[in-house]
């Protein structure tokens, strides 16, 4: 994992299925276990989807907050 990981989990939108345009770090549970079971797809995509898999399932999601108001933050000054 580089930190860079954690920033695209909460700037990179899902690319398809039920799903698609949900930030991968606001995908449900549910479906990261089913992506747990069924296997994640290949490439950054899949490892991505991993990674946000075990923070959901230990927890740690709120690790996350920081970088989304980060993000908030530059947005807001992007606006003006």
């Amino acid at each position: 994992m580089h930190d860079e990981d954690l920033v695209k989990l909460v700037t990179f939108p899902m690319p398809y299925g039920k799903y698609k345009g949900r930030l991968l770090a606001d995908l449900p549970g549910h479906y990261l276990n089913w992506f747990a079971r069924e296997g994640f797809p290949k490439g950054e995509l899949g490892r991505l989807l991993q990674l946000m898999q075990e923070i959901d399932h230990n927890g740690l999601s709120d690790l996350l907050t920081p970088l989304r108001q980060e993000k908030s933050s530059v947005t807001n000054k992007l606006r003006e």
